[in-house]
């Protein structure tokens, strides 16, 4: 038995040796090009010395889109996009995200209990007007740096407008339109 056990074992040693040597000669006739940096990046690359912070993208105002935005599309936007994280109920339990009942025409931070990021709370003396939670829905890394919202953001204009649009009826006294 004992012959048998050093025959599996040499042929295990006896295919690693062969598997290295390969490799070894791979490595001696192919000489692959290594590439100085990656070829993929990830974000937007640190501005280097002497050049300006690239500018973050234009939002376009959405208050003149409102009068015109459907708070029934919106409620389907946020049905498939935001009902993951967040919750819109009054009262309503905080997911990952905080429940936005009552969020337009609040401070940011707004709902109790829930455990907000730093960057956030920083921000607790501002109001989520109609520009801000446009800013924020376009890109809340944007919007506020340091978030622990991961939403890459909704570029689509008319879709925020919707979206406000629906967040505005979730109050028991909406904010007025501009």
């Amino acid at each position: 038995m004992s012959l048998e056990v050093n025959k599996a074992l040499a042929a295990v040693l006896t295919a690693g040796i062969a598997f290295m040597g390969a490799g070894v000669i791979g490595g001696v006739l192919v000489h692959p090009h290594r590439l100085e940096h990656s070829a993929i990046a990830i974000g937007a690359p640190p501005p280097s010395e002497g050049q300006a912070p690239a500018a973050a993208p234009a939002i376009e105002p959405i208050s003149p889109l409102l009068a015109a935005a459907s708070a029934d599309n919106g409620r389907a936007i946020t049905g498939r996009i935001c009902a993951s994280c967040h919750t819109f109920t009054e009262g309503g339990r905080a997911g990952v995200g905080p429940n936005l009942w009552g969020i337009v025409g609040n401070h940011h931070a707004h709902a109790e209990g829930f455990t907000y990021s730093a960057a956030m709370r920083s921000k607790v003396g501002e109001t989520w007007d109609y520009e801000a939670i446009n800013h924020f829905i376009a890109g809340p890394a944007r919007a506020i740096p340091g978030t622990r919202m991961a939403y890459a953001g909704m570029s689509s204009t008319a879709q925020r407008a919707d979206v406000i649009a629906f967040l505005r009826t979730l109050s028991a006294t909406p904010v007025p339109l501009p």
